[in-house]
């Protein structure tokens, strides 16, 4: 991975934005990765009122979705909250855990936003392009866009919409539940997308990937013991 995922950035609000397009004219909305045998989700939180950037990062067999390791970083948190400049907050700790996985996913389940950005680059398209890893963005919440009614059932999904371009899905991953905010970040096609997402779901809100990491980031409960071997997957 690249050692730094901001360039030269000056650190002030203007020229990150000034990035965020320079980056996004990068994003590849292809499906462009091999067949999925590792897969990772990542997620990040914050310790001692903000002071302190927690990021969570785990590996899972694509086929079984079984935990194979999992790393934390816990680095200084070096900007304020911006809103739409949520990765130049979280990638730098996000980058160390990464480096802590044993070995390198093949997609990468982010929670945030990939295209669906007012500049198209949120978290995902942002760690997908600075890493060249094939990213999907996950979010709870929409930043832009908006969407027809959705069907309350499992699997249901509309476009969603933002000057006059889908930048993603409204994804119902399970009856009756709040919907996700499905975005490509990078290397993955609008098209598959909420498809990958599903595949990845198991009677859950949030896909597996996400799922796990939000709960290793917020610290809520015990995480599942990793598989002890993987040969299988590691020849």
């Amino acid at each position: 991975m690249h050692t730094s995922p901001f360039a030269d950035w000056d650190g002030t609000a203007q020229q990150a934005r000034l990035l965020q397009r320079t980056l996004a004219q990068q994003v590849v909305l292809e499906d462009d990765f091999a067949p999925l045998r590792l897969i990772a989700g990542v997620d990040v939180g914050f310790e001692e009122q903000g002071s302190i950037t927690l990021a969570a990062a785990v590996l899972l067999d694509a086929d079984t979705l079984q935990l194979l390791a999992h790393s934390v970083a816990r680095i200084p948190t070096s900007m304020p909250y911006v809103p739409g400049l949520l990765s130049f907050r979280e990638l730098p700790a996000l980058f160390q855990a990464l480096r802590d996985l044993p070995q390198v996913p093949d997609l990468i389940y982010c929670d945030g936003l990939g295209i669906a950005h007012p500049r198209r680059l949120g978290i995902a398209s942002h760690l997908g392009v600075v890493t060249g890893l094939p990213t999907i963005g996950v979010a709870k919440n929409i930043l832009v866009g908006t969407h027809e009614e959705l069907p309350a059932t499992q699997g249901a999904r509309v476009p969603l919409l933002h000057a006059g371009e889908q930048v993603g899905w409204v994804l119902r991953s399970k009856d009756k539940v709040r919907p996700l905010i499905v975005s490509p970040g990078h290397r993955v096609s609008l098209a598959s997308a909420a498809d990958l997402v599903m595949a990845c779901c198991r009677g859950y809100r949030l896909p597996e990937p996400t799922r796990l990491a939000d709960r290793l980031a917020s610290r809520r409960g015990d995480m599942p013991a990793p598989r002890a071997s993987t040969p299988d997957l590691f020849d």
